[in-house]
């Protein structure tokens, strides 16, 4: 079956700049705490390193993640990059919770972006998911997202460009 209706499709055949968006089985708060959330958060950026996936903005929440990175030359190996991080978080939280073999993530959705304005919005858009779900007035407080390396690490000017781009508008499944 080339395309099942009921799960998202990945189409990671071209080099360039992807957002991916992971959330847990049932929406449930699996990270819950410092430690889980380090650890989510750990995994993520330690992994990407592995599979040569450049991050350039991340936001890792209780119950999901997102992230904007530049892909590998060939950016098929996404899949395995993503199936990582889920087994070796799931491991973390299921033995942590005495639940061994316990379903921990559902999906995740990627989607390659094309357009300046599409890549400066969702990059905002990431490093301003914790004040979307009201876990932090400002997103720089929030230790597990991108926005206070993003702040540091950008030239003024470009951090300024992207905080000016609405998130509002922009099409991310985020109903978490």
């Amino acid at each position: 079956m080339d395309n099942w209706p009921h799960a998202p499709l990945h189409k990671t055949l071209v080099s360039g700049t992807y957002m991916v968006t992971a959330g847990t089985y049932n929406k449930v708060l699996h990270f819950h705490t410092p430690d889980r959330l380090q650890f989510l958060h750990d995994t993520l950026l330690e992994l990407c390193k592995i599979y040569n996936w450049q991050l350039q903005a991340w936001a890792v929440l209780s119950n999901h993640y997102h992230f904007v990175a530049q892909s590998p030359q060939d950016p098929k190996n996404l899949s395995g990059l993503i199936s990582q991080i889920h087994v070796t978080t799931a491991k973390y939280v299921n033995a942590a919770d005495q639940t061994p073999n316990r379903k921990v993530w559902w999906q995740y959705w990627d989607s390659r972006i094309t357009y300046q304005y599409s890549y400066l919005a969702r990059l905002n858009y990431v490093n301003q998911n914790p004040v979307k779900h009201g876990l932090v007035g400002d997103a720089i407080e929030y230790p597990w997202c991108s926005a206070n390396w993003f702040q540091k690490s950008s030239p003024t000017s470009f951090c300024k460009t992207v905080s000016s781009f609405k998130i509002d508008t922009v099409k991310v499944m985020d109903d978490f």
